[in-house]
């Protein structure tokens, strides 16, 4: 089975859930960064580390103190899911990583499942770059509420 981390790592993951969180529970108040971690399962210091990172990179802003937390750094409509993952894991490598875990895999060098792997690869690449947090929390909470009927 091919894993989706050749793409981004589990740090990436744990940052667009969080952003998904903040998206879907959008207020005035900051969001304390524990309530996320709660939500997601996610180990607490982990997820502290990859908000500074996120803060950073202008995708939330923080606010310190009692009143404390964080929130998103402008519109979810704004925000894409490729613009999370270059900010958590940098962008794209020259080269690819082999989907078997060679160590070079290139139209000039390909491994077995190149010439298959590389437009599948091109087609994930787009569909995050297209994909904005306020569609994608907008469909998390539809699919919450089918399930929920269930």
């Amino acid at each position: 089975m091919i894993s989706y981390r050749v793409l981004y790592s589990k740090s990436a993951e744990y940052a667009i859930q969080a952003l998904i969180y903040l998206s879907e529970n959008q207020t005035d108040k900051p969001t304390m960064i524990s309530s996320i971690a709660e939500a997601y399962n996610i180990p607490y210091q982990f997820l502290a580390k990859i908000v500074q990172t996120l803060v950073k990179r202008n995708l939330v802003v923080a606010k310190r103190g009692r009143n404390g937390g964080i929130n998103l750094s402008r519109k979810p409509k704004y925000i894409y899911l490729t613009e999370i993952i270059d900010a958590i894991d940098g962008p794209s490598p020259e080269k690819e990583r082999c989907v078997i875990g060679l160590d070079l895999c290139s139209d000039e060098s390909p491994c077995p499942l190149h010439h298959k792997w590389k437009p599948i690869r091109t087609d994930i690449r787009e569909m995050l770059a297209a994909e904005n947090l306020e569609e994608l929390a907008h469909r998390i909470v539809e699919k919450r509420k089918l399930m929920s009927t269930d």
